[in-house]
């Protein structure tokens, strides 16, 4: 730093060009430690020129540049994260787990696109990265937005932390004016080693694994945490963007490299699933030398224009493909088996065991699915595991499928405990005492206490508040559980009406351990910005056995508005116009329409629903299509489609706001009908409903 002119005798023009060189200087310095790993200058050197920028910004604050380095050091800490809508969806991805599957998915994509088993199709092959999603906004080159994933459709904004990664470019040069780009956050194992070392020696808590690690670090309400987390990126997608990247995955991979940011140097291309398994099992053997944690390998088609025509499904793109590697192996001792009962009355055992590292992560508990996994059977009656059964007290093998959940595999014999008996399994509720009853065919055994016992009370109303339903912030399920044991929360209702209750007078929330004035005034803010809740997020945040995230999404589409699903759903009986309709739904059978009938023509149930619904405004279903003319039409496809996949043309329907049914009812509105329509063909006559060929429905969607 000698020869330069002290901060206190710069002149303004200066300071501006010096600012300029400081943030040339330092970038150059971030690509060289973290893009190069060839650090250009020591770590006294780059403090000092971080520090003299810093100095001429408090001189000149009306200087300071949208890309100045300072924004990489701590702010000042915020109250919390404002909320993000994604421009474009951050989906998850489909997942395998062996050949077959990798085999299934080309096959899929090569139907679905009506290519010949001969023709082209590449598809790049990269390691998935065990890290926290992330997507980074430029706008005219400038970092403008750092956002989680979240749920998918809302993320948290963490630009201020996101700024503080070195390994993120916060100006690029020669990108579209609209760039979002998409990554993964990630630790190294030698970091995360030291990380925790300097945790346990502070007094603080260890982190459970790198990616735990990760995600904590960046989601810091203070950035200057943030800055001390050693987290590193890797770019791997886009979302948003002005201009093409390039006309394929393998090139847009390629310009984000050279707009400075990491890439994976795994990342190769493939030319079937030959190849890509091959692809896959190099990555594999590398997995424990890598230094970071990967669970497996993403394949994608490499056409982007072919990825538009594949499109995405509710949740996953049709396009891409996680393939998980094999769940990795341990050996313990189950100390006990436990039973939980879930929301739905399912009683559910649960090894507690001698806590063991399995793939990085400390396992104490692992899931044993049901009675018949204990006993050594399946649910055929045949023997798994050649018959053994899992007692307290076994040697026992975990895995983690998927590197997820943790399961018993295997039972060591020969170190069985003299005396270890085989497991009872109860048939009555450990909750409540209310009869377990196993119905035919059902692999679980069900406490019918329902409504009265207080486990799946509780686990419904922590299910409300999840994530994916009400996503109430400062209602997590620790808070459920407290308020839930003291009376204040009893059924989803009771959380509106909270601020009432327990706002004012000598028991205000405000007073409760582990809460205080600004944590219930916050809390109760955010209940009141869920009274209004999206009618797929209502559904789903209701509970009812078989209806899941996607379900609900398909019945939102499906009926709009509340009062259309409601009505529906209460007056269907089995063959009345309402089940037929119900049953129409591509993705909703038998099993999920009784479910959903049952729930809502249970009197204490349909009371609990409509206590609920006196305190929400339900938002309808927005049509992404509006002005179409197939917008709200139920089409049903017969026959042979010769210049379109029977798939492109229900997700083009789909995407014109349309309905696809499997059944031609007095409900459906249009038949298109390739040769050998059959006995749709016929039913449509019959019911007088507009039929057209291929050809017709290619003019009617502006392909012909």
């Amino acid at each position: 730093m000698g020869g330069r002119t002290p901060v206190e005798r710069l002149t303004e023009q200066e300071a501006k060009a010096e600012l300029a060189r400081l943030a040339g200087e330092i970038a150059a310095a971030d690509a060289a430690y973290h893009l190069r790993d060839a650090p250009e200058m020591p770590d006294a050197e780059y403090d000092a020129l971080k520090a003299r920028n810093a100095a001429i910004e408090a001189r000149f604050p009306d200087l300071k540049r949208p890309d100045s380095p300072s924004e990489r050091v701590g702010a000042a800490p915020v109250d919390g994260f404002a909320k993000v809508t994604h421009a474009r969806r951050m989906l998850s991805l489909a997942n395998a787990f062996d050949a077959e599957d990798v085999t299934e998915f080309v096959i899929q994509v090569r139907r679905f696109l009506g290519l010949a088993a001969d023709a082209p199709l590449r598809f790049t092959a990269e390691p998935k990265i065990d890290g926290l999603s992330l997507s980074l906004r430029y706008e005219g080159g400038l970092l403008v937005q750092a956002a989680t994933r979240g749920d998918g459709a809302v993320g948290e904004n963490v630009t201020a932390n996101a700024r503080t990664l070195r390994d993120i470019p916060r100006q690029l040069a020669g990108a579209p004016d609209l760039l979002e780009v998409r990554g993964e956050v990630y630790m190294t194992h030698g970091d995360f080693a030291a990380l925790n070392a300097r945790q346990q020696d502070a007094g603080g808590r260890s982190f459970a694994n790198p990616r735990n690690a990760a995600a904590g670090s960046l989601r810091q309400l203070d950035p200057a945490v943030t800055r001390s987390r050693p987290l590193r990126f890797f770019a791997h997608g886009w979302g948003d963007l002005s201009a093409p990247l390039s006309d394929s995955q393998m090139g847009a991979i390629r310009r984000l490299a050279e707009m400075g940011f990491p890439t994976n140097p795994l990342t190769r291309l493939c030319d079937g699933p030959d190849d890509l398994i091959a692809a896959w099992a190099e990555i594999e053997q590398r997995r424990a030398t890598l230094g970071y944690d990967i669970d497996g390998v993403v394949y994608k088609v490499d056409d982007l224009g072919l990825q538009e025509r594949l499109g995405f499904r509710s949740t996953t793109p049709r396009w891409a493909l996680a393939h998980k590697f094999p769940a990795e192996l341990a050996w313990t001792r189950l100390e006990a088996i436990d039973i939980q009962v879930g929301r739905t009355g399912a009683l559910s055992p649960v090894a507690r065991l001698t806590p063991v590292t399995v793939g990085g992560v400390v396992v104490s508990s692992a899931t044993l699915h049901n009675e018949d996994y204990i006993a050594g059977r399946d649910s055929r009656g045949e023997a798994i595991r050649s018959g053994k059964d899992i007692r307290a007290g076994d040697w026992v093998q975990v895995y983690r499928a998927g590197d997820v959940i943790p399961k018993v595999a295997d039972v060591d014999l020969s170190q069985r405990p003299e005396g270890a008996v085989p497991f009872a399994f109860p048939d009555t509720c450990p909750e409540c005492g209310s009869p377990a009853i196993r119905e035919p065919g059902d692999s679980a055994r069900r406490c019918t206490g329902g409504l009265v016992c207080p486990a799946q009370a509780v686990e419904r109303l922590k299910h409300f508040v999840s994530r994916a339903a009400f996503d109430i912030e400062g209602l997590g399920a620790k808070q459920v559980e407290s308020l839930w044991r003291d009376g204040w929360i009893t059924e989803p209702a009771d959380i509106f009406t909270l601020a009432h209750r327990f706002g004012q007078g000598p028991r205000q929330l405000k007073n409760r351990e582990g809460w205080g004035e600004k944590s219930a005034t916050n809390l109760f803010a955010a209940i009141e910005a869920r009274r209004r809740i999206p009618l797929q997020r209502l559904i789903f945040a209701l509970g009812i056995r078989h209806v899941g995230e996607a379900a609900a999404g398909l019945l939102a589409r499906h009926y709009g508005r509340w009062d259309a699903f409601e009505t529906a759903v209460t007056a269907a009986t089995e063959g009345s116009p309402e089940w037929e309709d119900l049953l129409s739904i591509d993705g909703v059978g038998t099993v999920m329409a009784t479910s959903l009938t049952a729930a809502f023509q249970n009197d204490a149930e349909r009371a609990l629903i409509d206590r609920l619904v006196a305190h929400l405004d339900i938002e309808e279903v927005a049509r992404t299509a509006r002005d179409s003319v197939l917008a709200g039409k139920t089409i049903v496809f017969t026959g042979t489609l010769e210049k379109m996949t029977r798939a492109e043309a229900k997700a083009r329907a789909e995407a014109m706001g349309a309905k696809v049914s499997g059944s031609v009812s007095a409900r459906t509105d249009l038949v298109v009908a390739g040769p050998g329509a059959g006995s749709k063909g016929k039913k449509a006559a019959e019911l007088g409903i507009e039929t057209v060929d291929e050809d017709g429905w290619l003019t009617l969607i502006g392909g012909g």
